[in-house]
């Protein structure tokens, strides 16, 4: 403990601001998506379909960690 204490843990994204991060992660996302569902060949896919995939996965845990899961 007395070595944690020492180099406590700092977020890269803080409380505040996972809301916004995680806005815009999905939207980038829904954007890229719907140009790749638009252009599909073989080299849309790294260029627009990974990225928006992941966009769209950390986006969906940001959202998450900021609104919270109420069940």
């Amino acid at each position: 403990w007395e070595a944690a204490a020492a180099s406590p843990y700092y977020p890269t994204v803080g409380k505040g601001s996972q809301f916004t991060v995680g806005f815009f992660l999905l939207l980038i996302s829904f954007i890229l998506a719907g140009v790749f569902s638009l252009i599909r060949s073989f080299i849309s896919l790294p260029l627009l379909g990974i990225p928006a995939s992941l966009a769209f996965g950390f986006g969906a845990v940001y959202m998450i960690c900021a609104v919270g899961v109420y069940v």
